[in-house]
C-alpha cells in the first residue's frame, strides 16, 4: 500500500479512488452508502415544523418524475460498482461491513451475494433514541442494519475478536442486536451556522464495536463513504490505519480537522484479547511433568460428588455403577456423567487454598510461562 494513501481522506468519486488502489491491499471495509430514501416532500412535526431530513443530491438517483423502478435501477448499478471496486481492494481473509435501512440493505444483500461476498451477520442497530414517527402511519422506524461480510466463502482466517467482544459484554457471547444511541449532544458536529455538518453521522459507539470486532492495531480501515470521517477517528483513536474517500471537499476538510484533534491510544490498551483458540496447546500430561499436579491426586467435579484419580501417564482413573474408566480427561468425565462429549478442563477441579477450582487455572500457569 503507497504511504500517500495511509490515514488520508481522498477528494474524488469513490470507486475510481477504490479502482486506484493496490488490489488486496485493506484490511476492513466499513460502508455507510446512499439509503436512496425516495422522500416525496418535506416531513413535518404534528405543529408543521419541518424535520431535517436527507434530502441532499448525493441520496438521490434518478429524476423524481420517472419511475420508482428507474431509480433502482440505477441505484443498484451503483452499488454494484463500488461493492466490485470494495472486493478489489479487500485482502483474501478481510471483511466488509455495510449498513443501510429497510430503503436499501436488501438490495445490498443481494448485490454482495451476487458478487461473491460470503455473509457472516447482519446486526441490527436498535437505537435507544429514535427519531419518532411523526405521521403517525408506520411504526416508529428505531432500527438500522449492518451486513459484515467476508470477501468470499473460502475464507477461513478472517478477523474476528470474539474474546474481546465477549468482554465487553460484561462475559457473555455479544448478540447480533446493539443498542446503542444515535450521534447527538456534544459528538454531534455543527457547522459555522450552528445546524448539522452532515445529516447521516454515525456514533462512534458503532464504529467502535464493528472496529475492535473485525481489525487488529495497525490495520487498515477504508471508509468509501467517509463524510466527516467517524471511520478514521475511530480508527485513529484504536491504533488502526485508514484511508477516507469523500467525493465532497468541504465534508473532507471537517473530517481532516476532525481527526487531526484525536490522540491515539497507547498500543496495549488496543491490543485485543487473544483467542484461546490461538494460545499453544497444553496436554494434561504437562501439569504432571511440570509438578502442578502428582500421580495418585484425587480430582472432583465442581460439586465435589464424582471423583477421579490422576495418572503418571496423563490419563484418569474412575469407578462408577457403570464400570471402570480410563482415559483422558475429556473421556472420563464423559464416561462418568453419561455424556457425550465433557471439557475435562472446566469440569475437574482441584482444592487450592480450601476452595475448588478448575485445573485449567494450572494451565494457564504453564501458558504464562512459555
Amino acid at each position: 500500500m503507497p504511504v500517500d494513501n495511509i490515514d488520508r481522506v481522498l477528494v474524488g468519486d469513490c470507486i475510481e479512488l477504490m479502482q486506484s488502489l493496490p488490489e488486496a491491499s485493506v484490511d476492513m471495509v466499513f460502508a455507510d452508502p446512499p439509503y436512496n430514501l425516495q422522500l416525496g416532500g418535506d416531513l413535518l412535526r404534528p405543529d408543521n415544523s419541518k424535520v431535517d431530513a436527507v434530502d441532499d443530491d448525493w441520496d438521490k438517483f434518478g429524476d423524481p418524475s420517472e419511475s420508482v423502478g428507474a431509480s433502482f435501477a440505477l441505484y443498484d448499478k451503483f452499488t454494484r460498482a463500488w461493492l466490485a471496486a470494495a472486493r478489489r481492494a479487500l485482502k483474501p481473509e478481510g471483511t466488509l461491513w455495510v449498513i443501510g435501512s429497510y430503503h436499501n440493505i436488501f438490495r445490498i444483500g443481494t448485490a454482495l451475494q451476487d458478487q461473491g461476498f460470503w455473509l457472516l451477520n447482519d446486526i441490527v442497530w436498535r437505537k435507544s433514541n429514535p427519531m419518532p414517527n411523526f405521521r403517525g402511519k408506520r411504526f416508529t422506524n428505531a432500527h438500522e442494519t449492518l451486513i459484515w461480510a467476508a470477501r468470499d466463502k473460502a475464507a477461513k482466517r478472517y478477523t474476528f475478536n470474539y474474546d474481546s467482544m465477549k468482554e465487553l459484554n460484561e462475559g457473555t457471547q455479544m448478540r447480533s442486536d446493539w443498542l446503542l444511541p444515535l450521534c447527538t449532544g456534544g459528538e454531534r458536529l455543527k457547522g459555522e451556522d450552528g445546524k448539522k455538518a452532515h445529516p447521516t453521522q454515525k456514533p462512534e459507539s458503532l464504529l467502535f464495536r464493528c472496529i475492535m470486532a473485525a481489525s487488529n492495531p495497525g490495520d487498515v480501515i477504508l471508509d468509501p463513504f467517509f463524510g466527516t470521517g467517524t471511520t478514521g477517528a475511530v480508527a485513529r483513536r484504536l491504533g488502526r490505519r485508514f484511508i477516507g474517500l469523500e467525493r465532497d471537499p468541504d465534508y473532507a476538510a471537517i473530517a481532516r480537522k476532525r481527526i487531526a484533534q484525536i490522540e491515539p491510544l497507547a498500543a496495549e490498551d488496543v491490543t485485543p484479547k487473544p483467542s484461546k483458540r490461538a494460545e499453544p496447546r497444553i496436554p494434561f500430561g504437562v501439569l504432571i511433568e511440570a509438578g502442578l499436579l502428582q500421580p495418585g491426586t484425587v480430582l472432583s467435579d465442581q460439586s465435589g460428588r464424582l471423583h477421579a484419580r490422576v495418572r503418571a501417564d496423563g490419563t484418569l482413573s474412575a469407578s462408577n455403577a457403570m464400570g471402570d474408566h480410563r482415559g483422558s480427561i475429556h473421556q472420563v468425565g464423559a464416561a462418568l456423567q453419561g455424556a457425550p462429549a465433557c471439557n475435562g478442563w472446566t469440569f475437574w477441579h482441584i482444592d487450592v487454598a480450601g476452595s475448588r477450582r478448575p485445573i485449567d487455572h494450572l494451565r494457564q500457569q504453564v501458558r504464562s510461562g512459555l
